[in-house]
């Protein structure tokens, strides 16, 4: 009883019988106000040759009146004596008040159709009363009647009425099976989603939806459709990265696992220990340098609550970025050339984009040859600014340079730890700058270096 199918059936129904009752309003009311004056018009327009006929030949008043009914209308006849005569068929109800059949004998004129009474759902023109009719007074020789009249509805409309109700009865036997089948034709599209929802719910993203249809159905398909393929990405994303994190995890735990045992043998000599030991001290910081990048894309995921915007001056804090690696660039003896002008103000979140400085310069630094170097400009432009990070190493291949941002993806295919990357810089670089409804590219050339270029618009989003 609660499903769809059921429901819209349901409503379906109660429109078409609203829908009816309405129209059967409307109509009595269109008759009530506009064509009952025009039918008591007519009727008494008829009363009144029927009166001149029967002046003229009074001898032939029975006969004309048994003709005149037998054509379609109800007729009774009130004589002074108080006879009542009826010709045709008899009135359902006789509520016609004495005054007035005394009123009209008298010579008064009865337009009991036009006075009657209106209801909202009652159509007056079926009402067979001898209240709804016209009056008129007649002289048959020395006899004088009062006359009243009306169309015999049942005698015109017999024949219309068993034409209707076989239509009425026709369209309910073949309109309520036509209702279910149309009404399934809605519904089942809406049950195959729900099946879809639970098969999605369960993993299952491999789905067969009617994505062809051009209605709201169609695009509501096609759309949840879209949203399964990102799901299914989505878990996909998610179940790769829990196995890199755990490829992560899993290397450097295993060599300090490894180095540790060995340093509870015996035999082994102080530069052993010693070695050991560095190796150890090297995989631990590799652990927590993972650990912070992963709590801190953490953090990033959880949306622009992260971001907290103010205007500040570039410059300073790329050369805070720059004194970070002094030591690096000394010993590889990288010059870097800086153009940031000192006038030059962001709008964004200075501890993050400080994050996205030092890893790119970081990156920079790591992967170029000795006696390289790394150029820094920053400008504005159309309401943005942008900084862009130049190198002159070896580059970046062009099957590798759309994979750069994935996390924990290395361009060194032998993936060492040695040098401390955990492959998720760049991943936070391209989180941190959309977060600040940015955007940030990479242009690469094998053996001419590698220019990363930020834009930064000045509204916050």
């Amino acid at each position: 009883m609660s499903s769809l199918y059921f429901r819209v059936f349901l409503i379906t129904v109660y429109t078409i019988a609203i829908s009816c009752l309405l129209g059967l309003f409307m109509a009595n009311a269109y008759y009530h106000w506009e064509l009952k004056h025009r039918q008591d018009a007519k009727l008494f327009g008829a009363a009144q040759n029927m009166q001149a006929y029967i002046s003229q030949v009074p001898e032939k008043i029975d006969d004309f009146l048994r003709i005149t009914a037998g054509l379609g209308y109800q007729i009774y006849m009130y004589d002074e004596e108080g006879n009542e005569t009826f010709y045709g068929n008899d009135f359902g109800i006789r509520d016609l008040p004495a005054g007035v059949k005394e009123a009209v004998l008298a010579g008064s004129d009865y337009h009991g159709i036009a006075d009657y009474p209106y209801h909202a759902l009652i159509p007056s023109y079926f009402d067979n009363r001898q209240s709804n009719t016209v009056g008129v007074a007649v002289t048959a020789g020395p006899e004088r009647y009062a006359m009243f009249l009306r169309h015999d509805s049942r005698l015109q409309f017999d024949e219309l009425q068993l034409f209707f109700a076989l239509m009425f009865g026709f369209s309910v036997l073949f309109g309520i099976p036509y209702l279910l089948v149309s009404t399934r034709y809605l519904v089942q599209p809406i049950i195959r989603l729900t099946e879809a929802t639970k098969r999605v719910a369960q993993g299952d993203f491999n789905l067969k939806l009617p994505t062809k249809r051009r209605d709201e159905i169609g695009q509501l398909a096609s759309h949840f459709r879209k949203m399964a393929f990102q799901l299914e990405s989505s878990d996909k994303a998610k179940r790769e990265f829990v196995a890199n994190v755990s490829h992560e995890i899993q290397s450097p735990l295993a060599s300090i696992q490894g180095y540790a045992d060995s340093l509870l043998r015996k035999d082994i000599g102080e530069e052993q220990i010693r070695r050991y030991a560095t190796v150890i001290g090297q995989e631990a910081r590799q652990l927590a340098a993972l650990s912070r990048q992963l709590l801190l894309l953490s953090t990033l995921d959880n949306g622009t609550e992260a971001v907290s915007r103010r205007s500040y001056p570039l410059r300073p804090q790329i050369r805070q970025a720059l004194q970070l690696l002094e030591w690096q660039l000394a010993e590889k003896e990288i010059a870097v050339y800086m153009r940031v002008p000192s006038q030059l103000y962001m709008n964004g979140d200075e501890v993050l984009l400080m994050q996205v400085w030092s890893n790119l310069l970081s990156n920079a630094v790591k992967y170029i040859p000795e006696g390289r170097t790394i150029e820094i400009k920053a400008f504005r432009e159309q309401g943005s600014v942008i900084v862009s990070v130049a190198d002159t190493g070896e580059g970046i291949a062009a099957d590798e340079l759309p994979f750069i941002f994935d996390r924990f993806y290395r361009t060194d295919k032998a993936r060492k730890r040695g040098e401390g990357s955990t492959g998720l810089g760049l991943s936070i670089v391209q989180r941190i700058v959309h977060l600040h409804g940015g955007s940030v590219e990479a242009e690469s050339e094998v053996g001419s270096g590698t220019v990363f270029r930020v834009r930064i618009p000045d509204q916050a989003f």
